[in-house]
């Protein structure tokens, strides 16, 4: 195995890595985006209850200020999720690029092998062509 292919070895694993983080990544910013989707239905379904009822609408005040500040908390790590998710999508890209550069340097050095060994099995079919041309021109000569 040459170091070219170790390269590109370690490098796919690296890329495995990465497509892992960003799909954790990814999947906590959906389930922060869910919690709040939760949040917003639970909120409405609190006023809804607190206007038909006298009793419950006095404990709604203390329950909305926990709301806000929860929603506050969800926004701010949805947010800080996202930009973690564009950094690691960046990151990805990045690795996936150094992997492709690679295998394209692998695919031109097989390349040039195979050009190589076609150039060699040419010549030495010319030399065996040529053998067989003096061996016929002279003999018709005799």
């Amino acid at each position: 195995m040459s170091t070219l292919d170790s390269l590109i070895r370690v490098n796919r694993w690296q890329l495995d890595e990465h497509r892992r983080h960003v799909a954790e990544i990814e999947t906590l910013v959906a389930q922060l985006r869910a919690d709040l989707e939760r949040l917003e239905a639970e909120c409405t379904a609190e006023q809804q209850t607190a206007a038909q009822s006298a009793e419950v609408s006095f404990a709604y005040g203390t329950y909305a200020t926990a709301v806000i500040e929860r929603r506050r908390k969800l926004t701010l790590s949805l947010v800080e999720a996202e930009q973690q998710a564009a950094k690691a999508r960046e990151a990805l890209a990045e690795v996936f690029q150094e992997v492709k550069r690679y295998e394209i340097a692998a695919a031109r050095r097989l390349l040039n092998q195979r050009a190589e060994a076609e150039r060699l099995q040419q010549n030495d079919m010319d030399e065996i062509a040529i053998g067989v041309h003096r061996l016929t021109s002279s003999n018709e000569i005799k």
